[in-house]
């Protein structure tokens, strides 16, 4: 599995979604200093989930 890095900006499309307000909180102090915004953490954070979901399906 790969290891998580924080990405860069890239080009995308409008989605509403709600957070639970301690997700916002702990991925907030995530990017902290960081080049990254909310919305580009959370897009490579989902990518690495479905990377993570297509390999686990891959071994089973």
């Amino acid at each position: 599995m790969r290891k998580f890095k924080i990405p860069r900006g890239q080009n995308s499309t409008n989605k509403a979604i709600r957070f639970p307000d301690d997700v916002i909180e702990e991925v907030e102090k995530a990017i902290c200093g960081t080049n990254c915004n909310f919305s580009q953490f959370i897009i490579e954070a989902t990518r690495f989930a479905l990377e993570s979901m297509k390999e686990e399906e891959e071994n089973s």
